[in-house]
């Protein structure tokens, strides 16, 4: 699912003023935080979209055609997103 950079920086803003505000962490840097929780998240959603396609290649390389949105579908996509997400050190 792609974000734009306005949404990935509103939910940094909201992860940040969180973990804040439960004095969880103390920022010396505010600016840097931020940084780096928008890098994680851009990371974390590059990972997904690249588990997405590799789930769906997956899915139609396979000598039976298996329609998009059936049981048997959303059950191999499952475990070849997770098996992708894994690879990449993502689990769900």
């Amino acid at each position: 699912m792609r974000l734009s950079d306005d949404r990935i920086s509103h939910i940094a803003h909201l992860l940040s003023d969180g973990i804040w505000k439960d004095d969880l962490v103390d920022f010396t840097d505010e600016g840097k935080a931020l940084s780096e929780i928008k890098k994680a998240i851009a990371d974390y959603l590059k990972v997904e979209d690249e588990a997405d396609t590799m789930a769906r290649n997956k899915i139609r390389s396979l000598s039976r055609d298996v329609p998009e949105g059936s049981r048997e579908w959303d059950i191999l996509y499952k475990k070849y997103f997770e098996e992708e997400a894994s690879k990449k050190g993502f689990t769900s």
